[in-house]
């Protein structure tokens, strides 16, 4: 294991906390790790959301198990709940949605294509896709990445240890610093809802201004998510 890891894995088991067995001790480890959590890496997601947004791209979201839950999960939050009056509405698909579809291509293709042959239905350069994997080396969610990169997608991954062998086929990569995977997923749930929380904060501001931006507005401007860390900042911090 990653000494860093190790380490941080290790502040989280000071003896002020119970055994892991009790609630208390549960969630103070929990939040020993959170202090280790990248939040740098949090407000890069969220601009390169916003980014894919004002240039109409699609995001595709995936995972399994857990992960794959939480690609649904994240795909409500973020294609109904950033919804505003006004302003056109963010595109996104969760991969793990279509029953008939995901065990269809497990059947009769096999189980590490079924993300990889979704994909090739329909991304495009520069869309956005968002995999979600606790350990990083889920075949499946290697292929699809596969895919995504030659397709020249941007590759948002989300995962925890030390990345896996996802790490490097993303171009970015927020890796939760824990070994244990329950407390993984637990920040993953934490982090999707900061970023819906983000992006939503910031295309309200736009509709309060009344101000849509074009599908050509210009991504590399200086102001460009200057309104996103308050929210994520506050998102984390405020307790």
């Amino acid at each position: 294991m990653n000494k860093s890891i190790e380490q941080r894995n290790k502040s989280a088991e000071t003896p002020c906390f119970p055994t892991i067995t009790e609630a208390r001790g549960y969630f103070g480890r929990l939040a020993r790790i959170l202090q280790w959590l990248p939040y740098e890496t949090v407000d890069q997601v969220v601009r390169q959301l916003l980014q894919a947004y004002e240039a109409n791209r699609m995001v595709f979201t995936f995972g399994n198990g857990g992960s794959a839950s939480l690609a649904s999960h994240i795909a409500c939050d973020l294609g109904k709940g950033t919804s505003v009056a006004g302003l056109r509405r963010l595109r996104i698909m969760s991969l793990t949605d279509n029953v008939a579809l995901v065990t269809a291509w497990a059947n009769d293709a096999k189980y590490e294509d079924i993300f990889a042959e979704q994909l090739r239905n329909f991304v495009e350069p520069d869309d956005v896709v968002l995999a979600i994997s606790g350990s990083g080396n889920s075949p499946n969610i290697l292929n699809g990445l596969c895919v995504a990169r030659e397709a020249g997608c941007y590759i948002i991954g989300l995962t925890g240890y030390e990345g896996g062998k996802m790490k490097s086929l993303c171009d970015l990569c927020l890796v939760v610093p824990s070994d244990n995977m329950q407390f993984i997923e637990d920040l993953h749930v934490c982090i999707s809802h900061c970023i819906f929380t983000a992006v939503r904060h910031e295309l309200l501001l736009r509709s309060n201004s009344r101000v849509a931006l074009p599908a050509n507005a210009d991504a590399d401007s200086p102001n460009r998510g200057a309104s996103v860390e308050p929210t994520i900042v506050a998102y984390f911090k405020a307790n």
